[in-house]
Parts: C-alpha cells; sequence; structure tokens
C-alpha cells in the first residue's frame, strides 16, 4: 500500500498530527451496484489498485487466484479483491455484500459491493441503507437492464440522493461517444420517475482504468471528471439532517446515587449544553446539564456522535426513549405506513404478528393491509401477491404495506430522517431478519384502523333496505341510463371546464344530471382531508359513494377529479359498478396546464408556481406523481381539443354505450 509523499514527510515529523488528519476526514460511504457480470467488483478492485489502497500480500493473493480461475488472461482478475467467498470466485458472481475501506489525500471511503442478480436482491438493499452514493453500472454492449432499474429504484427507496451511472466496458464498443449518448439518453428518461436530486453520467473501462481514477485519452469527447475525483468531490453535507435533534437512548448509565446519565448516539441535530430538551414518550422536560464523552466533555454534539447527556432534572428515562427539542419532536404512533423489502423465503402475510425495530425500540406490530407490491422492473403498482391463500410479500418483492403496532413507536418520515425513519422486522418464533422497512410521510387514514374490527362491529348489524323503484322504471321516467362520466387528468387539464359544459349539453337533451366537481367537494364532504396519498384515496373512495347513489337515483354523474392513482379509479369503478362507469383521461402536457394556470392566477399566484417553490405539497403534476389513465374508456387531449369537440366525443361514447337514447 502506498503512501503519498506528503503524507510520508507528515508521519516522519508528526505521526500524531497525521493520525489526526486522518481522523477528520470527510467519509463517504457508497455501494456498486448493476446487473450480473457488469464489472462491480472489477471497477472496485481497480479503484483499490489504482488509488495505491491495496496491501502486497493482497495483490499476491489475488494474481495467484487470478492464475487458478483463468478468468483474465496475463493480468490479476482485479474483481477477487471483493469476491472474498469461495462460491463467488467458483461461479464468478457476487452474492454477499463485501465492504473494503480505503482512502485518498481528500476523503476516506467505505465500499458496499452489492450482487447483481435478482435473488439477491435484499442483499442489495443491505449493502445501501447506509449508503450516501450509489454508483449504477451499466456495461455499454448490453445497455439498460431489468436489474439496471430495480437497483435504481431501491436506491431511492432507500433515500439515496447521489447516483453516479457508470457506462463500463467502453472498451469493447471502441469508445463510442454515441454508445454513452444513447444509454444516457435512455437512462435519463427513465429516472425522471425516480426522485434523484444528483445523477451523474461517466464512461469508464473498469478493466483497463479509463476515467477510473485518470483521466483517459481514449474519451478526448469526455469533459466530465473521472470516477475518482467525483467521488472525492461530490457534496454530502447538506444531506445530512442537522435540523431535527433526534437522540434514542440506547442505555442509562447509574453507576452511583449522584449521576445518571443517557448514553446513544446523536441520530440527527445538534445540541448544545443548556439546550431545553423534551423526553418522549413521556414528555418531561429538562436542560442538558453535560455532554460527556471518553475524551473529556463536550459543548455541543451532533450526528453521528456516540454521546452521554446528564440532564439537570431527575426524570424518567428508559430505554428506546427519544430526547427531541420541545418545538421539534418527532412522530408518535401505532398507525403507519411504509416501503418493505422482504427478505424471507417465507412470505409477508396480513394479520400476521411480528416484532419491529425500529432504533432501539422493539415492539410487536402487524401488517394490516398490502396496499400494493411494485414491479421493480417498470416502476409498476401491481395488487398484492397471493401467498399460500394469503395476501402478502414473497421474497426480494417490494411493497406498500400498513403497518400496526400494539403501542406507539416514535418515528420519523424516512424522506426527512433516515435514522429515525427506517425498521427491521423480526420473525418472533425464530428472531430472523425477515424484511426492512421505510416509514412513509403519508398519515394513514384513521378509518382504516376500525376495517379490521367492522366484521365485530355495530355496521354487521345493520340491515341495508332496498329502493322500491327499480332501475328500469327509473330510465323510463328519465329517458336514459344511470351511470358515472368519470373525468381524470392533472390540476387545469380542463376537468371542471368540460364537466360543466356536458353537464349543460346532457341538461339541455332533457337529462337528469349533476356534477360532482373536486373543488366543491374538497370545501364539503371532503373538508377534513389534506393532499397525501392516502387522503386523496379517502376523496376519491368518497366521491364515488357519492356518485353511487346519485346513480341509484336514476342520475346521470359527472365527476371531476384529479384522482392521481390508478387503483383509486379502478375501486371507483368496482364501487359504482363498471357497467355504469365511464372513465376519460383529459390529457394535457404538465407545460400546457401550468401555463394555464399562470394565465388564470399569475405566476405569483400560480398553484404549479407556488408548488415549483416549495409552498405546496403534495401538488400532481409538481410534487406529486400522476400515474397515467391508459385503462381509461376516452382519451382527449385537451391542448388540442377544443371544449365542444370534448363534449361531443364524451356525449358519442355515451350513446355508444347505450346510456343515451
Amino acid at each position: 500500500m502506498e503512501v503519498p509523499p506528503q503524507d510520508r514527510e507528515l508521519i516522519a515529523k508528526d505521526i500524531l498530527a497525521y493520525l489526526k488528519q486522518h481522523e477528520d476526514k470527510d467519509l463517504l460511504r457508497f455501494l456498486t451496484a448493476g446487473s450480473v457480470d457488469d464489472g462491480k467488483s472489477t471497477l472496485i478492485g481497480r479503484l483499490l489498485y489504482d488509488s495505491k489502497s491495496i496491501y502486497e500480500d493482497q495483490l499476491e493473493a489475488v494474481e495467484r487466484d487470478s492464475v487458478r480461475q483463468g478468468t483474465v488472461e496475463g493480468a490479476a482478475d482485479l474483481a477477487l479483491l471483493t469476491d472474498g467467498l469461495r462460491a463467488e470466485r467458483e461461479q464468478g458472481i457476487t452474492i454477499d455484500v463485501a465492504y473494503r475501506f480505503f482512502s485518498t489525500t481528500r476523503r476516506k471511503f467505505i465500499i458496499a459491493d452489492t450482487p447483481g442478480h435478482e435473488q439477491y436482491t435484499r442483499n442489495m438493499a443491505t449493502g445501501g441503507s447506509t449508503a450516501d452514493l450509489a454508483i449504477i453500472l451499466i456495461d455499454a454492449r448490453h445497455g439498460i437492464l431489468a436489474q439496471t432499474k430495480r437497483h435504481s429504484f431501491i436506491a431511492t427507496l432507500l433515500g439515496i440522493k447521489h447516483v453516479l451511472v457508470a457506462v463500463n466496458k467502453m472498451d469493447l464498443v471502441d469508445f463510442s461517444q454515441e454508445r454513452f449518448e444513447e444509454i444516457r439518453e435512455e437512462y435519463t428518461r427513465f429516472a425522471t420517475r425516480l426522485e434523484i436530486a444528483d445523477l451523474r453520467f461517466v464512461p469508464i473501462s473498469a478493466l483497463e482504468g479509463d476515467n477510473v481514477v485518470h483521466r483517459s485519452e481514449r474519451t478526448p469527447w469526455y469533459q466530465g471528471s473521472p470516477l475518482l475525483e467525483i467521488l472525492e468531490t461530490v457534496h454530502i453535507g447538506s444531506d445530512r439532517n442537522m435540523i431535527d435533534f433526534r437522540f434514542p437512548v440506547q442505555l442509562v448509565l447509574r453507576p452511583n446515587l449522584d449521576y445518571r446519565g443517557f448514553a446513544g448516539t446523536v441520530a440527527s441535530g445538534v445540541v448544545r449544553v443548556g439546550d431545553e430538551v423534551m423526553a418522549l414518550p413521556s414528555g418531561k422536560r429538562s436542560k442538558v446539564e453535560r455532554i460527556v464523552t471518553f475524551d473529556g466533555d463536550l459543548e455541543q454534539a451532533f450526528a453521528p456522535q456516540a454521546v452521554t447527556l446528564t440532564l439537570e432534572d431527575e426524570i424518567d428515562i428508559s430505554r428506546g426513549d427519544m430526547l427531541v427539542r420541545l418545538n421539534n419532536v418527532c412522530r408518535h404512533e401505532s398507525l403507519f405506513e411504509a416501503m418493505v423489502v422482504w427478505m424471507n423465503d417465507e412470505g409477508l402475510r396480513e394479520g400476521r404478528p411480528y416484532i419491529i425495530k425500529r432504533g432501539n425500540q422493539l415492539v410487536e406490530a402487524e401488517p394490516v393491509q398490502v396496499r400494493y407490491r411494485f414491479d421493480v422492473n417498470t416502476l409498476k403498482k401491481l395488487d398484492p401477491s397471493d401467498i399460500g391463500g394469503a395476501p402478502g410479500l414473497a421474497l426480494n418483492e417490494v411493497g406498500r404495506v400498513l403497518f400496526e403496532s400494539v403501542r406507539p413507536i416514535l418515528f420519523d418520515p424516512y424522506s426527512r430522517n433516515r435514522a429515525t425513519g427506517s425498521f427491521i422486522i423480526v420473525d418472533r418464533m425464530t428472531n430472523v431478519t425477515v424484511g426492512a422497512g421505510t416509514i412513509l410521510d403519508q398519515r394513514p387514514n384513521p378509518l382504516v384502523r376500525h376495517e379490521r374490527e367492522q366484521s365485530t362491529s355495530l355496521l354487521d348489524e345493520l340491515q341495508s333496505v332496498n329502493s322500491q323503484i327499480d332501475a328500469g322504471s327509473r330510465r323510463e321516467r328519465f329517458g336514459h341510463a344511470a351511470g358515472t362520466v368519470w373525468l381524470t387528468g392533472l390540476p387545469r387539464a380542463g376537468k371542471t371546464t368540460i364537466a360543466y359544459a356536458l353537464e349543460k349539453r346532457l341538461w339541455e337533451q332533457g337529462c337528469a344530471v349533476s356534477v360532482l366537481d373536486g373543488v366543491n367537494m374538497r370545501k364539503g364532504l371532503s373538508r377534513d382531508l389534506g393532499f397525501t396519498a392516502d387522503e386523496r384515496s379517502e376523496a376519491s373512495r368518497r366521491a364515488a359513494e357519492a356518485a353511487r347513489i346519485l346513480n341509484q337515483a336514476g342520475a346521470l354523474t359527472i365527476a371531476a377529479f384529479v384522482s392521481p392513482y390508478a387503483h383509486d379509479r379502478q375501486r371507483a369503478s368496482a364501487t359504482i359498478g363498471p357497467d355504469q362507469f365511464a372513465q376519460i383521461w383529459l390529457k394535457a402536457p404538465v407545460e400546457v396546464c401550468e401555463a394555464r394556470d399562470a394565465a388564470l392566477l399569475s405566476d405569483e399566484k400560480g398553484l404549479y408556481a407556488r408548488a415549483r417553490r416549495g409552498e405546496l405539497k403534495h401538488f400532481t403534476g409538481v410534487t406529486a406523481p400522476y400515474e397515467d389513465a391508459n385503462e381509461a374508456d376516452l382519451v382527449l387531449e385537451t391542448d388540442k381539443l377544443s371544449v365542444d369537440e370534448c363534449v361531443d366525443a364524451i356525449v358519442a361514447l355515451l350513446t355508444e354505450k347505450g346510456w343515451l337514447a
């Protein structure tokens, strides 16, 4: 292992100063991921080799194994530096997560070399749980594969903000700029559906070292930095939450009657001597008296320092409790939703109790409902699998799950605080870790809590009474069938305008018709709801129930709602009845909708503009997704069609369905 000349001089003069300088270097944790044989282990080996971070005995062992394996002709197979298991070397694949440490004059690094095969997706999630950056490798010959998308999705699911796409094996495509740009454009299109704050691309040859540590002369068209320089300079300081002070208590120290300290690691934020803090869940308050470490007391501590805090007052605090600031507290709830990566051969099942370990808290909880599974190759949401007759998740699957714990747990949404928003799931019988989760920022609707209790509630005792007027009699009276026209689309796509224009046209034809407008519903029946995914789902449910009642009265109903999620629109169809449900997608580019909004409300007050400034959260099209309504009965491009043309098309559809005479 070669030491740089400047470091050798410092070691000779002052070894303690050298060690202090090394200790104070910034640390970057990153992972490598990609499909099988994309060159992840070779890249890490090249980084270690070219940065002079390999000991001579390690290199000699790799050279011996290279000759035995015969994987690289006439050279050392650098992949063997990380593929440490015998099975990995025999098969030429990475199975386990291999961790390696190295440093340069600028920074220290911990690398997690994660498996590429789909079978070991859970291992990739484990390796990425503490990473600041992900290197996604792509074979220049094969381009973007299913595993590329899978690992990119999981990386963003784990809250990794920096993604570096390394297009590897450029030597096998003659360092073609055209091929590199083609892959970059395709990945960029895919990445628009993910939350990646910092996305970069670099063409490399891990085997030959091009653009890994040193800039390659064979890519004169690439003006960016080599891969190692990007790793050395990427800014991660702002990624860490230094605002929300969170101190989970790991141990209560009581060596004598005069000392009571609370040991743990600062999960996020900063604490200073004299700060007023609150202990959760008790809510008791006190001030920080001392911040104690092995090397002496500190005036302040910040994440991720391990310290012991003493307080001015004797208050009851136990392991698993959390110290926070008075006006900045975490959530303390028993009902929460999370994205879960399942890691066990026996699948997750709804209603089965598990142990949730959130930091130092251990609490029994059960999955109330698997909302949906993700097809991580296409990012589409799927209905829950059927595992052994019970809905759940299978090995390596990712899904959104609603949990309820027997007592409230302390947490923050993972998007805000990775340290306090993640948990592992432990099997109660075997004590094996079976899954990992990241808690979402949506608050589940309280009504969900009662859904499982309905079988023993008063609802079962209530008897429905049917009307004495059947649907045929109502049709004969009104001269048309009853049904719901469900208009969906982005804000300012034209839903309300077209809804009322359609209502007027049908009224003029003698129809009994009414409009359920999203804004009016929000100000009335749904005024208690916000705009998170769950609250939007509940708003859609209420609208569908209202439309069903109007349909039962024989009326045509026009429902104008953003309804951005496909599963909510599908549920509305099931509630109303497929034969009485016509879905119309008012399709317009977000740029057009934004321009309409600005023209209507001005650039300053426009909803889109406010959302882009961060003033509005969960705004569809900007800070919240809209899932294309490809299942719609009719798609109308409202940026190309007039209001009358849209109304004509809808009336034609209703006539074709037989709703109108």
